[in-house]
């Protein structure tokens, strides 16, 4: 039998996605499938990044517009976006975004953490870049993406 070496030069696999010109990253184990977009039904009072809910499978997924929730200008709707369905703590949350780019499997050591630079809001919801060919991608941190009340009132 042979047990993986979780050591040094091992590897994750990420899911990177485009918000506008930016690439984004999301560990692929928290993703349970990618879907495109479908209109949703809004939530009254909910905050401005929550895109609505939609139906699941019978189950209530709220969605979440990942580039407003980041900070920069919501994304334009459209059929040819993206929703990346994640796992966060216990419950699902749909993630929106403008395309999914890639696969990629990343060496531990090559994530780099936010520079000092950053804000504390930068840093709340990345947790570090790394260099793929010639682009550099955010790593996201998906714990703090979605606030606890969101899960609660879906």
């Amino acid at each position: 039998m042979h047990i993986p070496d979780t050591s040094a030069g091992a590897s994750k696999e990420f899911i990177v996605f485009r918000l506008g010109a930016m690439e984004f990253a999301i560990d692929i184990m928290a993703v349970r499938e990618i879907r495109g977009w479908t209109p949703a039904t809004a939530l009254p009072h909910a905050p401005s990044f929550v895109r609505g809910v939609i139906n699941l499978r019978g189950a209530v997924l709220p969605i979440v517009d990942l580039a407003e929730r980041l900070g920069f200008d919501p994304i334009e709707l459209s059929a040819r976006r993206v929703v990346i369905v994640v796992q966060i703590g216990a419950r699902l949350v749909g993630l929106l975004v403008d395309a999914v780019s890639d696969i990629l499997s990343q060496p531990h050591e090559t994530i780099q953490p936010i520079p000092d630079v950053a804000s504390e809001v930068v840093k709340l919801y990345v947790q570090g870049v790394f260099a793929f060919e010639d682009r550099m991608i955010g790593l996201i941190r998906l714990e703090h993406l979605a606030p606890p009340s969101l899960g609660e009132a879906a």
